[in-house]
């Protein structure tokens, strides 16, 4: 799939201020404690990523195109294994981060979205974080993390 060396980068950054509404791309976004601001889940005190190759292999493997905005998934990255990153610490931007769980996908997201997604986002619909120190995220930003 993608090889994981670190470091990663931000590819894209999208927020939503109500669950109903699809997740609009920012350039940049500051992160409390609590989240993202101007996020739906700004208090939340997490934050969630999705790879970009992951998207690309849910088209390769299923013909299934969904959008960083679809994936519900705040930050789009490139060249990291999220996957790997499932407890332990990385920096997005100037945002520190502990890996909390995988973002397996759900029936939710299957009915916002397209049959099929459920399936094809198995092991790879991205990583839910916990934010350790809050910061900046800014698109193009780096993702750096101890190697697995």
């Amino acid at each position: 799939m993608y090889s994981g060396a670190m470091p990663g980068s931000v590819e894209s950054i999208a927020v939503a201020a109500q669950e109903s509404e699809l997740p609009k791309a920012v350039g940049e976004i500051e992160v409390t404690d609590g989240g993202l601001v101007g996020d739906r889940y700004g208090g939340a005190g997490d934050i969630t990523l999705i790879a970009a190759e992951a998207l690309e292999g849910l088209r390769t493997d299923t013909g299934i195109e969904l959008t960083h905005e679809e994936s519900r998934r705040q930050v789009l990255t490139r060249g990291i294994d999220l996957n790997a990153l499932v407890g332990k610490r990385f920096t997005v931007g100037s945002v520190e981060c502990e890996g909390a769980e995988l973002c397996e996908p759900c029936n939710h997201l299957q009915s916002l979205t397209k049959p099929g997604v459920l399936r094809g986002l198995v092991h790879r619909g991205g990583l839910r974080a916990d934010i350790v120190a809050p910061g900046r995220i800014v698109v193009g930003d780096s993702i750096i993390g101890a190697n697995p």
